[in-house]
C-alpha cells in the first residue's frame, strides 16, 4: 500500500519561522542579525495611527494592556482622563510611578473582562494586547464598555494563515531593519524593543493564536462596520465606532 507523504504549502515553506528550506532559514537568520543590530519598538510606532483616529469627544479613555504607560501619556496629552489597565503588576506599578501626582491618570491592576460594560469610555485602545484575550468575547465586551459614538482602536498581532499574509510579512521582514536603522539615526540609543522596559520591567509576551483572516472575520461579525487592515511591520489595525444613540 503506497505511503502518503506529508504535504507542504507555499506558506509553510517560505515562512522562516516554520520552513525546513535551508536557503529560507539562512535568509531568516541574516535578517534576524540585522534586526538585533537595529532594535526598535513596533508598538510605539503605531501610536500615531491611534492618535490620528481619536474621536472628538474623548473625556475618558481606557488603555487595555497599558504596559509602562507610553500610550497612556499620549492619550492624556490629547485631553482625556485615562485609565491604564494591565494584568501584570510590575507594569501597573511602573505606570503609577510615571504619572504620580496626575489626577487625570489611573493605573489599575485587573482583567479587561472585569471592567464594567456601562458605556463609560469614549475611547478604548489595545496595542499588542488583544491576542492575550479570548477574541470574540473581548470584542463584544469592548462594545459594551464604549459610550455611544465611542471608538475602539486596536493595533494587534496575528498568525499567517494565507499566502497574502505571508507576502506582507516577507516584505515586512526586509523593511524591518531599514526602519530600525532610520530610527537609530534619528534617535540613537533611545528606541527599545517592545519587550524591554525603560526602568527594567519586562513586558510579558505571548504568541497570537488567531490568523489575520480569523481576526478580520470575527471583527466584522461582532462589530458591524469595523475596519480591519493588515499592515507592514507585523501588525494589523482595527477601528470601530460605536453607533450613536
Amino acid at each position: 500500500m503506497p505511503t502518503t507523504m506529508p504535504t507542504t504549502t507555499p506558506t509553510t515553506q517560505l515562512d522562516p519561522r516554520t520552513t525546513t528550506n535551508p536557503l529560507v532559514r539562512a535568509v531568516g537568520r541574516w535578517l534576524g542579525r540585522l534586526n538585533d543590530r537595529y532594535p526598535w519598538n513596533h508598538n510605539d510606532h503605531f501610536h500615531g495611527w491611534i492618535l490620528r483616529r481619536l474621536p472628538r469627544r474623548r473625556r475618558r479613555a481606557l488603555d487595555v494592556g497599558c504596559g509602562l504607560g507610553t500610550l497612556v501619556g499620549r492619550l492624556r496629552a490629547s485631553g482625556a482622563m485615562v485609565v491604564g489597565l494591565d494584568v501584570d503588576e510590575p507594569m501597573v506599578e511602573a505606570t503609577r510611578a510615571r504619572f504620580a501626582g496626575d489626577p487625570g491618570v489611573t493605573a489599575r491592576h485587573g482583567r479587561f473582562e472585569d471592567v464594567p460594560a456601562d458605556g463609560s469610555f469614549d475611547v478604548v485602545t489595545m496595542v499588542a494586547s488583544l491576542h492575550h484575550l479570548d477574541l470574540e468575547p473581548a470584542l463584544r465586551h469592548a462594545a459594551g464598555v464604549l459610550a455611544p459614538g465611542g471608538r475602539l482602536l486596536v493595533v494587534g498581532l496575528a498568525r499567517i494563515g494565507a499566502p497574502r499574509d505571508l507576502a506582507v510579512d516577507l516584505v515586512s521582514s526586509f523593511a524591518n531593519p531599514v526602519v530600525g536603522l532610520a530610527k537609530s539615526l534619528v534617535r540613537p540609543r533611545t528606541v527599545l524593543p517592545e519587550h524591554v522596559g525603560d526602568d527594567g520591567p519586562v513586558v510579558p509576551l505571548r504568541d497570537s493564536r488567531e490568523t489575520y483572516g480569523e481576526v478580520r472575520d470575527t471583527a466584522h461579525h461582532v462589530l458591524p462596520g469595523a475596519r480591519f487592515r493588515q499592515r507592514l511591520l507585523f501588525r494589523y489595525t482595527l477601528e470601530w465606532t460605536s453607533p450613536a444613540s
